[in-house]
């Protein structure tokens, strides 16, 4: 098995973008957090963008609150020269953000003021990973403003926590389906035309699925669909360049993919997909994090052999009763060892199935954890161990 080092690759000026990706509660949040402040404690300028709607990226890294401002957090060691910032996608704000930076004033008041665009921002189908990477074209953006002193050269993306934790890659090919699909043309028709024009441009057909919609939806939500379709037209092809843009940047040298995973069958057979998916799409792939990986204390000691020294122990009848207390307590440990023993086990099996299925694979496993991930002493623990020390 070829092993991951995370050291390597966080310290390679050429890293400028590392996107954690995998099935839902695996701990890419956790990882995300870790790697950042790992680089940043070894020198990096980082970035780390939580898509994740839950809030422990920010209370694991000491801040009251994250949002779509990048903060920084102050309490890390910032003696190699590096820093560490942190913020959360809001996908509304973003979205807002987009119009107003390529729309003129009025437009862009129009726009945000439309009910159908304030539901579209906060709830349409892709919304989120489209926002996702349209926040990280903006980062990478603003991190080239200056070469020579930029502010971050390193941004540590983690990806939304669902089973399509790569509907990213095809925010773009969505989004120009939509807005260029028939029903948008429709919708669109009414306001490009207008009055007596619509009428001889547009076949009776047109009219008669006008007037359905108007039925299924309503005079007024059609009217603001259509408005607010006819204001972001001139948008269009800006929000299909930049996605392309950004899905170019996702491809490039400088980014690299971390798929995260847990030692259970389900979130393997997640994580096999992911890097197939990753090479289909031919996407850098660094490697596999194993997260929450069961370790015992005498690997020597198996499963069964533990039960059967417990179960021999509670064969001895004729002892002292400082003696039994002393056979219970380890007893106790025994059996203790044997549940942990078989887990570490299952888990060893299932992360060597995956390494035969995708042997090129750089692989690290993180064992599990104590207690909670919940302070940046917790997060440099995770860091260790990613790093395999």
């Amino acid at each position: 098995m070829s092993v991951l080092d995370i050291d390597a690759l966080l310290k390679d000026p050429q890293t400028r973008i590392i996107v954690c990706c995998g099935a839902g509660g695996v701990g890419k949040t956790t990882t995300a957090a870790a790697l950042g402040l790992r680089a940043a404690e070894s020198g990096r300028r980082v970035v780390v963008l939580t898509i994740d709607p839950a809030r422990r990226l920010a209370q694991s890294l000491g801040l009251s609150t994250l949002d779509n401002t990048p903060r920084p957090v102050d309490d890390i060691n910032h003696t190699g020269g590096g820093s560490l910032d942190a913020m959360m996608l809001d996908m509304k704000r973003t979205f807002d953000e987009v119009v107003e930076a390529h729309a003129t004033a009025e437009k862009a008041e129009q726009i945000l003021a439309n009910p159908f665009y304030q539901a579209v921002s906060s709830s349409f189908a892709g919304t989120q990973e489209y926002m996702a990477m349209e926040k990280l074209g903006q980062l990478r953006l603003e991190a080239d403003r200056d070469p020579e002193n930029p502010r971050w050269d390193l941004i540590v993306v983690d990806t939304p926590p669902s089973r399509s934790a790569l509907d990213f890659l095809d925010a773009p090919k969505r989004l120009g389906s939509f807005l260029d699909g028939r029903f948008i043309r429709i919708l669109a028709a009414p306001a490009k035309a207008g009055g007596r024009a619509y009428i001889k441009v547009f076949s009776a057909g047109v009219n008669v699925v006008t007037k359905t919609l108007t039925k299924v939806l309503g005079g007024q939500m059609l009217s603001d669909v259509q408005t607010f379709v006819a204001a972001l037209d001139t948008m269009f092809g800006g929000f299909r360049k930049r996605a392309d843009h950004t899905y170019a940047l996702l491809s490039d040298r400088s980014t690299t993919f971390l798929v995260v995973a847990a030692p259970e069958r389900d979130a393997l057979r997640e994580a096999a997909y992911f890097v197939d998916r990753l090479d289909e799409e031919e996407m850098p792939l660094a490697g596999l994090v194993i997260n929450r990986m069961y370790r015992v204390s005498a690997p020597g000691l198996s499963a069964a052999r533990a039960l059967g020294a417990a179960e021999e122990l509670g064969d001895e009848d004729d002892i002292s009763p400082s003696a039994a207390s002393k056979a219970s307590v380890t007893q106790g440990l025994l059996r203790m060892h044997a549940v942990q023993a078989e887990i570490a086990s299952r888990h060893e099996s299932l992360a060597r199935r995956f390494n035969a299925g995708h042997p090129d694979i750089p692989v690290v496993e993180v064992p599990a954890a104590s207690g909670d991930i919940h302070d940046l002493v917790s997060l440099r623990a995770v860091g260790d161990a990613l790093a395999g020390q």
